[in-house]
């Protein structure tokens, strides 16, 4: 049977990608429950932080067992094999790879042995010190001869759940106290061992963590979507810097560091379902208003506002409020579109973002359109999608961005585009438009955004935007998607490549008209 190759039914065409986030996390303390199938549905429900590969580990307290590959949660997992996934407490996992190759010895949750037992991790985030824990790892045990490492896996991941062994008789609880604050970067972890299920989140809490509560138990999870999705009840957000424990005795939590909160404002803008709550912020009440406020920022004389869908929806909402100018769907988007193994012919790349999206041409002739988008990256979508609506007739294009120019990459868990390949990133945003076709291109300011979070922007990371980096870089040489792989003895296959980011629903079947430098040239 042909396996999945984490890539969703919309990417048709190779080539092209937006930016990616890191991943969906989810935990389960239930005793008497079905975990697994519980896990499944609330992986399904976190599907949209990453398609790579997806796994499940579970413990009945006496041995923990993993089952993961690559592709979507749908494809990975089906009822036969959940039903070997016996316990009481599981851990689960969505990727899209921001360290580490996209291949099957980097899927999560990662399994290593402890002091005390075993441990299945599950990480969110992207590590900014993996060249000094890789030392740490060869310091204490030279060269892996067994686990992840020792397997092929060369993810930031591992090299935690390697320095998670800890000393003989150790409980896996004092070495993850004793190791946490030794590890930089954007990180939300769900991990376990045979009888107790834990959670971390970085002191800046750069990614989403929370806890819920379910009848006879307790869920840790990316988003507070996962837990509608399988009965459970929001309790709160795990806090930057803290460590949580869940067993038979209930919730016991400790600090390992002092919170520096720096949320990633990305989250608001596109990453995090639009029914997620983030410190207390509606998502989708924050992209509404984040199209009121690029109106009052940037009102146009139109007829009518429409959104690229899906992500660019709630902003157009917001939008066609303030101005008043009447909201219509310019686009009918076809979601059956299917997955393929079949490589698509010359003529099927001609028709490109058409078999994705059809323009409503009795909608759009003679119009003044406004087109409302969340951001843009390399503006090839944006460039489709402006000649599609020309072609259908519209008068006049005028392109309205609901987050500022993108110009600088991320190192906390979003895998954009190299720098060179951003759009923004040394154009001025009239050579942006005419780039993309439009007759006008307009952003929210930063302030716009940040005041439609509710959020102080000192709680806010928005390095992507403004190139300012709560969270201290090493030198360029001990950065990178394949660091460990440039690193590791015998130096690893390079890599190929959790969550799409804004260009990613429509950029694999764009084609290669819609494609261009970034520059624009």
């Amino acid at each position: 049977m042909a396996r999945g190759d984490g890539k969703l039914s919309h990417d048709l065409l190779p080539g092209e990608k937006g930016p990616q986030d890191a991943c969906g996390v989810l935990g389960i303390w239930a005793p008497g429950e079905e975990v697994a199938k519980l896990t499944y549905y609330g992986l399904y429900s976190l599907q949209h932080r990453g398609q790579e590969s997806a796994g499940i580990a579970t413990s009945d307290g006496k041995r923990i067992s993993v089952y993961k590959d690559m592709g979507l949660v749908s494809q990975v997992f089906d009822e036969p094999t959940l039903n070997t996934l016996t316990g009481h407490m599981a851990v689960g996992h969505c990727r899209y790879s921001t360290t580490g190759a996209a291949n099957w010895a980097n899927a999560q949750p990662t399994l290593g042995a402890t002091g005390s037992g075993t441990v299945a991790l599950a990480h969110n985030g992207n590590l900014t010190n993996s060249a000094e824990l890789l030392e740490m790892v060869m310091a204490k045990y030279g060269s892996p001869t067994s686990g992840e490492m020792a397997q092929g896996n060369t993810t930031d991941t591992a090299l935690v759940t390697t320095l998670m062994r800890g000393e003989d008789g150790r409980s896996l609880e004092e070495t993850a106290m004793e190791l946490l604050p030794k590890i930089h970067g954007a990180f939300s972890f769900v991990f376990m061992d045979e009888h107790t299920l834990y959670a971390a989140r970085d002191p800046h809490g750069v990614r989403p963590l929370v806890l819920g509560r379910l009848e006879s138990g307790w869920v840790v999870a990316s988003e507070d979507a996962a837990l509608n999705t399988i009965g459970a009840t929001l309790i709160r957000e795990i806090e930057p810097g803290e460590f949580i424990a869940i067993d038979e005795d209930g919730v016991r939590t400790q600090r390992f560091a002092p919170a520096t909160p720096a949320g990633c404002v990305f989250e608001y803008v596109y990453l995090a379902r639009p029914d997620a709550t983030i410190a207390g912020r509606s998502v989708y009440e924050s992209r509404v208003e984040m199209g009121r406020q690029l109106a009052r920022e940037s009102h146009y004389e139109a007829d009518l506002v429409i959104p690229v869908p899906e992500s660019g929806t709630p902003a157009a909402i917001g939008y066609a409020e303030q101005s008043g100018i009447p909201f219509a769907h310019g686009f009918v988007k076809n979601a059956y579109v299917g997955r393929t193994f079949i490589q698509p012919s010359d003529t099927l790349r001609k028709l490109g973002i058409k078999l994705k999206l059809s323009a409503l041409e009795s909608v759009i002739r003679g119009k003044r359109i406004v087109v409302v988008d969340d951001s843009i990256v390399r503006g090839n979508t944006q460039r489709a999608v402006v000649r599609m609506l020309k072609e259908a007739g519209a008068a006049e294009v005028h392109v309205k961005i609901s987050s500022p120019p993108v110009r600088w990459p991320c190192f906390y868990g979003i895998d954009f585009a190299s720098r060179a390949e951003l759009i923004a990133n040394g154009a001025a945003v009239d050579e942006i438009a005419k780039s993309i076709g439009a007759d006008s291109l307009e952003y929210i300011s930063e302030d716009g955004m940040i005041d439609a979070t509710l959020q102080p922007r000192e709680r806010l990371c928005t390095a992507c935007f403004t190139g300012t980096y709560p969270i201290e870089l090493p030198s360029s040489d001990r950065l990178g998607k394949n660091l460990l792989e440039r690193t590791a003895p015998g130096n690893a296959t390079p890599s190929t490549g959790c969550d799409p980011g804004p260009d990613s629903e429509l950029e694999n079947v764009l084609t290669d008209q819609d494609r261009t430098a970034a520059n624009g040239s």
